[in-house]
């Protein structure tokens, strides 16, 4: 067995069959989100998710013996929930009837309340990302996925994009508003600015943004 075939084994997660067991499971998985919302991955132990999700030990050991790989599965299951709020890109009667200006400023304010409405869990995600290759990697493509759901949206006011290159302005445009999302749900309102802003200041400056960039003749 090579070193790349052992690591991947001992991330996996032997899936519950029983329906007991799968309830059993599911408190574990919203246990470890809550510790990572609450503490961050220094406060994600087994012992923790135990105790918060109210099981014995052997219900986590039967599913697997890593704190890496439970750690996963509960980035994922935190992942999910945010994957559950990007299906509104592919609603096609959210974004009926907008004008071209509408759909920037309405793409941007869904990625940015989606950043905020899990911005506990997305801080412990995002500052343990620098430091864990594999989250990293994940969240590239989740990222990515995002994005792409973004740039659905926007290329629907293609023909009123001003700049040269209408694919590139708008995956620039995503990757300035992600970014800045990230930041604020990863450090706070008032890292970059003198003074903080409240939340729906925050989104609808950065719509006028991206409005501006993508739309100004």
């Amino acid at each position: 067995m090579g070193e790349d075939t052992a690591q991947a084994a001992d991330l996996e997660i032997r899936p519950p069959k029983q329906r007991r067991s799968r309830e059993a499971w599911n408190r574990v998985l919203d246990a470890g989100v809550s510790i990572l919302e609450d503490g961050g991955y220094e406060a994600f132990t087994i012992a923790a998710v135990c105790e918060r999700a109210e099981v014995a030990p052997p219900a986590i050991y039967a599913r697997t013996t890593s704190k890496e790989a439970l750690f996963l599965a509960v980035y994922e299951h935190g992942m999910q929930r945010l994957r559950v709020d990007q299906r509104v890109f592919s609603d096609d009667s959210r974004w009926a009837g907008l004008s071209a200006a509408g759909l920037v400023r309405e793409a941007v304010a869904e990625t940015g309340r989606a950043f905020l409405r899990h911005e506990r869990f997305l801080r412990a995600v995002v500052l343990t990302t620098a430091s864990h290759p594999e989250v990293r990697r994940r969240g590239s493509r989740y990222s990515q996925d995002l994005g792409n759901s973004f740039a659905g949206v926007v290329l629907r006011a293609a023909d009123a994009i001003t700049l040269p290159d209408v694919e590139a302005a708008v995956r620039s445009c995503f990757s300035t508003v992600f970014a800045a999302s990230v930041i604020r749900v990863a450090y706070g309102p008032g890292l970059a600015r003198p003074a903080p802003v409240e939340d729906d200041v925050f989104i609808a400056d950065l719509a006028e943004t991206a409005v501006r960039y993508l739309l100004s003749s």
